[in-house]
């Protein structure tokens, strides 16, 4: 810790102090920028009047690669961002900027090595028993070295900081800034605040530079999610790691972009990214800490088929307000109900409390309408971005950086998926952990959200209870204990009435379906002879209809499959009911009993009433 008193932080004012009396060292570099962007820019206008624009492509790609290369570190960065958005480049921009994530440029060998004796105070050969003579792999902020540890013989893996990166980053940060608050002033038809992404874009590079604060967001993300057998997180060795080098364990691994060396070690690449989105999903709405920076780079397959996470300088946090939220939106999402959906951007905080989201409802409606014409889990989440991009440009919208850091590493997971299954939705893979958060958590909030999907204009979807118990019992984390034990807890609570009318409600009709059910079923058993002796030769002591029949023995038959997942549930005890015995005997269990049994003896008596009219 004391080897991080000196790390430095990013602040604009002290940029704006340092660089505005060095205007010859800003305009050498503004000029630089501007000579290699705007002969870029300039080649691809000649493109399109000439009409080659999609048939250089990827020589353009190469190119601009090649551009942000030589504008050093700063520029890197940005391309590494945008090789993770293929809402915004086409796939050609894509391929050519991921090799900007280790494909890069080194520094000598020998600054690297007398950096790491410069800071952690010992020669080289004290610390390692070899090392890698060159680089294993070249980042934007520096190189990693193969070494083995000579007081352990461990091998691993040594990340040392380019020289002069500072410098760099901070000139080049300064003359972004500087553009930003000219498209703030100027620029219409952008309505979020540039210069604050941009300080926060800034801040979290700076952030990169430390690389005891690196370790720190290991070690703290290891803790919180390699509690799952097929995620790994490599540990930190802090006796060797200081400010500008850090020593981790070696991992070996297959980057998920090679989908060939991934199957040739007999794993699947799809199960590789599922297990990303399950842990970027408890990342991100559980605990609220993630990883935002995701690029195949950063991400391996290791011979025993873990994933691997690597790289923790880019760390993010998601606001506990904001997890439930997205939770919310989702489940208004898959209700069509844009009113809340629009309600929810003010926790979010997209919006200040102050906009009226009512003409962005329409909006809303319009995209969701078109885009919905099956199910939200068949949405591409690329499609999602999009229409929901279009409708933040058309309102005062202003998108946190944690938003804009989430649809990114989502991006990333379902990119890397469409490479091995071009149909694959990240949606879709991601139910499961909605649903079993939907119908395990606790929260509020959730239970909520829970009792609005479940229940509308009075009535018990019990399909879609079925279907969250389906795709819940798909995550491997969720037990029918949990399911069961906090919808006890709301329906019996003091503010549960109106939840206990519709129950009560719903019990009465799953009631008679299973007993007038079984009675049906009976009399199919019986055999034939026998059944002329039955009142009206029929089953029940009234008659219903083909249609009601059907109807009934369907609903029955659903609430038998919906027990039935329950009890199929790897974690279900028997002696959960035990609780429930107990919450029988209260006082408001009690009348509620009563409330079932008097309706359905009145259904009964209504249906028997029925049949001596009609006879």
């Amino acid at each position: 810790m004391a080897r991080a008193s000196n790390a430095s932080v990013y602040s604009p004012q002290l940029l704006a102090q340092k660089y505005g009396s060095r205007p010859i060292k800003v305009a050498l570099r503004t000029l630089e920028i501007f000579t290699g962007l705007g002969t870029f820019a300039l080649k691809l206008l000649l493109d399109d009047r000439q009409g080659l624009l999609d048939q250089r492509k990827r020589q353009r790609a190469a190119e601009l690669r090649g551009i942000f290369t030589r504008l050093g570190p700063t520029f890197v960065k940005i391309g590494q961002g945008l090789s993770t958005r293929p809402d915004i480049c086409p796939p050609e921009y894509i391929e050519e900027l991921s090799e900007l994530q280790d494909a890069l440029p080194t520094f000598p060998d020998a600054e690297a090595f007398v950096c790491i004796e410069r800071e952690l105070g010992l020669p080289l050969d004290s610390i390692y028993s070899t090392i890698s003579p060159s680089p294993i792999a070249a980042a934007s902020l520096g190189q990693v070295y193969k070494a083995r540890l000579k007081y352990s013989g461990q091998v691993v893996a040594v990340k040392v900081q380019r020289p002069g990166i500072e410098e760099a980053i901070g000139l080049d940060f300064y003359l972004i800034r500087g553009l930003g608050f000219l498209i703030n002033t100027y620029v219409d038809f952008i309505s979020s605040d540039v210069v604050a992404l941009i300080d926060e874009f800034a801040r979290r590079v700076y952030q990169e530079l430390n690389y005891v604060q690196e370790g720190q967001n290991a070690r703290r993300f290891k803790k919180l999610y390699a509690d799952k057998a097929d995620v790994l997180v490599p540990d930190i060795f802090w006796d060797y790691t200081s400010i500008k080098v850090l020593t981790m364990d070696w991992v070996d691994g297959v980057k998920l972009s090679e989908q060939a060396a991934i199957e040739k070690q007999g794993l699947k690449l799809l199960d590789l990214v599922n297990t990303g989105i399950q842990c970027s999903l408890r990342q991100l709405l559980e605990y609220g800490y993630f990883h935002a920076d995701p690029h195949p780079g950063n991400l391996l397959a290791t011979p025993d088929g873990k994933l691997a996470f690597l790289d923790f300088g880019m760390m993010s946090e998601t606001p506990e307000d904001a997890r439930f939220a997205i939770i919310g939106h989702v489940v208004h999402l898959v209700n069509r109900d844009y009113e809340a959906m629009a309600q929810d951007y003010y926790a979010l905080d997209f919006l200040s409390p102050d906009v009226d989201v009512s003409p962005i409802v329409p909006a809303l409606r319009n995209f969701f309408d078109d885009a919905l014409n099956a199910t939200v889990s068949e949405l591409n989440f690329k499609t999602l971005v999009d229409g929901l991009g279009n409708v933040l440009y058309q309102y005062p919208f202003n998108v946190p950086a944690y938003y804009a850091l989430i649809l990114r590493s989502l991006t990333v997971l379902e990119g890397l998926a469409l490479y091995a299954d071009p149909n694959f939705k990240v949606l879709a893979a991601s139910y499961p952990y909605f649903a079993k958060r939907l119908l395990t958590d606790p929260n509020p909030y959730l239970r909520d959200a829970l009792i609005e999907l479940l229940f509308k204009d009075g009535r018990f979807r019990w399909n879609r209870l079925e279907n969250l118990l389906v795709q819940g019992s798909k995550d491997r984390d969720f037990t029918a204990n949990e399911a069961l034990q906090p919808v006890l807890k709301l329906l019996l609570g003091p503010d549960g009435e109106e939840l206990r009318a519709l129950v009560v409600k719903e019990a009465v009709c799953v009631a008679e379906a299973v007993v007038l059910g079984t009675m049906m079923d009976t009399y199919n058993s019986i055999p034939e002879p026998l059944r002329s002796l039955m009142p009206n030769g029929n089953a029940l002591p009234f008659r219903i209809d083909d249609g009601d029949r059907e109807r009934m023995l369907e609903f029955r038959d659903r609430v038998f499959r919906i027990w039935g997942l329950l009890r199929s549930s790897d974690n279900f005890d028997p002696s959960l009911l035990l609780p429930i015995l107990q919450v029988l005997q209260e006082p408001e269990a009690r009348i509620l009993g009563g409330r079932v049994v008097g309706g359905i003896s009145q259904r009964l008596a209504a249906r028997l009433l029925q049949q001596v009219l009609r006879s």
